[in-house]
């Protein structure tokens, strides 16, 4: 070895593993991009946030690009969801509830009674989780747990797919896809889970600009948000079904 061979430095194993884990861990997280709108990550514009949910197969708006698809999560919850079932049932209307394995088990009969009433089924998760804190295993076990206890109740196989938070990671974008599940976020929000959010400022958030295809997220629970605020969502419903009729756009499944 030459003396210049002696003077490279040699990368310490704990700085190689550092490394090899940071990729890693990218590689695990890049899902999550696809659930940001343009902006939310810096310098990401919209043509390139399309390009990463087209390529990851992750989808914000209907899949006829028609009507306006309204979706609940977090549910069942023992007040809301008879709450937002009776307005949607005075309107005529059907929505897509996205529901939590561990609330179905503590209301099988409520989550029955989605289904009995011709909404659709979603799976959200068995335990409200971020899943980037999650292992493969934990997701897998997660989703699997939420899966037995939907169609359990229920009688309805998902297969619409949409993790907490909008946070998707690689291991349950994995999974979704074995299962030929869709993996759908939204193109809309209330952000009804804050305790400052009103009736008012719910219709008009999820309303803003709504256009054919749009996709919009409401929440019929408030297991994982302030306390009360299905009870906004609910005295909000009315409102957001008038303006969708008033603007011509008619509710279509996801």
């Amino acid at each position: 070895m030459s003396a210049y061979d002696h003077r490279i430095p040699r990368p310490a194993a704990p700085v190689v593993a550092g490394a090899l884990a940071g990729a890693a861990f990218a590689g695990y997280a890049l899902p999550v991009l696809a659930g940001a709108r343009p902006g939310y990550i810096p310098g990401s514009p919209a043509p390139i946030w399309a390009s990463l949910r087209e390529l990851l197969g992750v989808e914000g708006r209907t899949a006829s690009g028609r009507g306006c698809a309204l979706t609940f999560d977090d549910g069942p919850h023992p007040q809301g969801t008879p709450a937002v079932l009776d307005a949607l049932a005075r309107a005529g209307a059907h929505a897509t509830f996205f529901l939590v394995g561990e609330q179905v088990l503590r209301s099988p009969a409520l989550a029955r009674e989605i289904a009995d009433a011709g909404h659709g089924i979603g799976l959200h998760c068995h335990r409200h989780r971020n899943l980037l804190r999650l292992t493969p295993w934990q997701v897998a076990q997660d989703i699997a747990r939420a899966h037995d206890a939907i169609a359990t109740s229920t009688g309805r196989l998902p297969q619409l797919y949409r993790p907490p938070y909008g946070i998707l990671n690689a291991a349950a974008l994995r999974l979704a896809r074995a299962r030929g599940w869709r993996t759908l976020l939204w193109s809309h929000w209330g952000r009804d889970w804050e305790a400052r959010a009103t009736a008012e400022s719910i219709a008009a958030r999820v309303t803003d600009a709504v256009d054919e295809g749009a996709v919009l997220l409401l929440h019929d629970a408030d297991e994982y948000s302030a306390p009360g605020s299905w009870t906004r969502t609910a005295a909000a419903l009315p409102r957001v079904l008038d303006t969708l009729a008033a603007r011509g756009l008619q509710l279509t499944a996801p």
